[in-house]
């Protein structure tokens, strides 16, 4: 009798997922078949051409996203979570303690960078190719084209600090909507021409590539654009789960985007002049202007699906330390996973205006989009493997079979892609690899500044032992202290005995470790040891996706004998002050960046949600 509200959950969750995880790949029709005919590709627009592109893309669809993402990378879920920082901290794991260790890491910040690249890529390109609809309509409004899109994204990005609760409802109805028109376009289009589902036959996309050979690898760049948004399918994965993602894959998206391409190819077939801008010339020109008004608000969907995205995976990256602390704001008190960070929000608008500005159009993006998509896919592919090798446990031949397939059509694709590097692929390379060079200077900084601070530390038993042979005068209340992971005893404890010459009543020292999963439940997020003398050691738990909430950490120490009264606390924190030096562990330029970096961090207390009125900071300086 209960089953009704399953299903009902179900349709829900669905149509949510539609709205954020289908967004970018459901705006690809806007420009994937005018960039594999444009010019620049020598690809003539024939009916033998046409068939074969449209069943290049078709079979891509099937390949690379229901049987790759769908099917295979969903199953990599960490504890439930998806995204490259997800499936990098599952990998990581899986190859602890091994020679493989570092690689996985390097490639896990390689994709976390390609992200990055990509959700720059997209705004720009989406809302580009949807405003590039009035151009059909009248040249005269070509000049207005990158006004009115960098309009869009500023307003877009404006909004980013009020948070998606409000809107996000309205996200899955009107990607709904985009869909069913889609899908109506592509079958008023296929009636006219029904030769087009001949492209159902694979044997037309392999004579395709065999009958054009060079031009059809150089036209495979742009078939890929059909692909873009795969990685959203993983990433938000744990918004939704899997079966609504999968649900609203086989029974929406993929018919839809499948009637879609095979309309503009019928098309296509009638007109080949409507390759300019197939989408925009699929009803002709009294569709024009609603086809913008509602591209428009699809592609701004999408957009917001990478923008949030870019959170999350940067909250990601700082609790796995790749990242200094940024200030974080949670824009809603019922959904943890919304979050805003401002720094990022501006750097990517700042990113996003450089590219639109600097392209001008969405066939110029292209190139650049292609190479950031696949590079991504790539990387996706390769880290699967090490979870399937290592994580499942699968022998070598089950896990290479399972993921060599896939390899190279990623190689393939990766290949056709690259060669536009020149031509604006190096875009999202040259994004990537400087994240990747932050990420992995923050990460050697902190591990050099935690190797200082280890060879100099004092055993805390045995400095405990020893304080209260004769102990200092105590005062009334708490004293905790922030101790690093396998620290001895904080600087900011012997700084206040050495200056203060006094010892609060009760001692706390307090430890977060940060994990390499998801989320860490209520019960497990506390561990007290008492450690005699009135001194207790607070072990505090965190996931890469938990809010770092000490005072509320602190209050479930009651439940282990231990209460906290925050008006009677005193906060110890060492407030570290990086120095670079010219023997250290890094070149001297890294050491200055990693320098500058500490400097501009996020205060600990406030990133930890410490009352301010209760914190006593004591400096200390570290050579690296």
């Amino acid at each position: 009798m209960s089953l009704p509200a399953p299903k009902s959950s179900l349709a829900t969750l669905t149509i949510g997922a539609i709205g954020v995880v289908y967004g970018d790949i459901g705006t690809s029709p806007l420009y994937t078949m005018k960039e594999v005919f444009a010019p620049a590709h020598g690809i003539a627009v024939n009916q033998a051409n046409v068939i074969g592109v449209v069943s290049l893309i078709f079979w891509g669809l099937v390949l690379v996203i229901s049987l790759k993402y769908v099917s295979l990378v969903l199953r990599a879920d960490n504890r439930g979570e998806g995204g490259i920082m997800a499936l990098t901290a599952l990998a990581m794991t899986s190859v602890a303690r091994s020679r493989w260790h570092y690689p996985v890491m390097l490639l896990g910040m390689a994709g976390a960078g390609l992200f990055f690249g990509d959700g720059v890529i997209t705004p720009a390109i989406s809302v580009l190719s949807a405003i590039e609809g009035l151009e059909v309509a009248t040249p005269a409004m070509k000049p207005y084209v990158v006004p009115a899109t960098l309009a869009v994204l500023v307003c877009l990005y404006m909004v980013q600090s009020k948070g998606t609760a409000g809107i996000g409802k309205f996200f899955g109805p009107i990607v709904l909507v985009w869909f069913f028109t889609l899908a109506a376009m592509g079958i008023t289009n296929i009636v006219m021409n029904p030769v087009i589902f001949q492209a159902l036959n694979p044997l037309h996309a392999l004579d395709f590539m065999l009958r054009n050979g060079w031009f059809a690898f150089l036209a495979l760049g742009a078939v890929v654009l059909a692909l873009t948004g795969a990685e959203a399918l993983y990433a938000d994965m744990s918004h939704f789960g899997k079966r609504p993602v999968r649900t609203a894959w086989f029974s929406i998206v993929f018919p839809a985007l499948s009637l879609s391409y095979f309309g503009q190819g019928a098309l296509l077939l009638s007109n080949p002049a409507a390759a300019a801008n197939p989408f925009f010339n699929q009803l002709g020109a009294w569709s024009i202007y609603p086809l913008v008004l509602l591209s428009t608000l699809a592609t701004v969907i999408a957009s917001q699906a990478t923008i949030s995205g870019a959170f999350s995976v940067t909250h990601q990256a700082i609790s796995l330390g790749f990242l200094p602390r940024m200030r974080v704001v949670y824009t809603s008190d019922r959904e943890v996973g919304q979050i805003y960070i401002p720094l990022v929000n501006w750097v990517q608008l700042g990113a996003v205006v450089l590219a639109v500005v600097g392209f001008g159009s969405s066939s110029n993006l292209a190139s650049a989009y292609g190479i950031a998509a696949t590079a991504t896919m790539l990387t996706t592919t390769i880290l699967t493997f090490f979870v399937i090798r290592f994580k499942w446990h699968f022998n070598l031949v089950l896990a290479f079979a399972a993921t060599a397939f896939f390899l190279v059509i990623d190689i393939m694709l990766f290949s056709s892609t690259s060669l536009k590097i020149v031509h604006g692929g190096w875009f999202p390379l040259v994004l990537s690899a400087l994240m990747v060079i932050v990420m992995l200077t923050w990460r050697d900084g902190r591990e050099l500044v935690f190797g200082n601070l280890k060879k100099h530390a004092i055993p805390l038993q045995d400095f405990l032992q020893s304080l209260f042979v004769s102990p200092p005068v105590r005062v009334e209340g708490t004293g905790l202290f922030f101790r690093a992971e396998g620290d001895g005893v904080p600087h900011a404890m012997l700084h206040n005995l050495l200056h203060n010459k006094t010892l609060h009543q009760r001692i706390v020292f307090l430890t977060v470790f940060n994990g390499d999963i998801p989320s860490v439940p209520l019960t497990e997020r506390v561990r007290v040891q008492a450690l005699g003398h009135e001194c207790y050691q607070v072990n505090v738990y965190y996931g890469f996706k938990d809010e770092r909430d000490i005072p509320q950490a602190l209050e479930l120490c009651r439940d282990q004998g231990l209460e906290f009264s925050m008006m009677e606390t005193s906060f110890f924190i060492a407030r570290q002050t990086v120095i670079s030096t010219t023997h250290g562990g890094m070149a001297h330029w890294r050491e200055q960046l990693f320098s500058t970096m500490s400097r501009n961090a996020r205060d600990a207390a406030d990133y930890y949600k410490v009352p301010t009125n209760r914190v006593i900071e004591l400096g200390t300086q570290i050579e690296i």
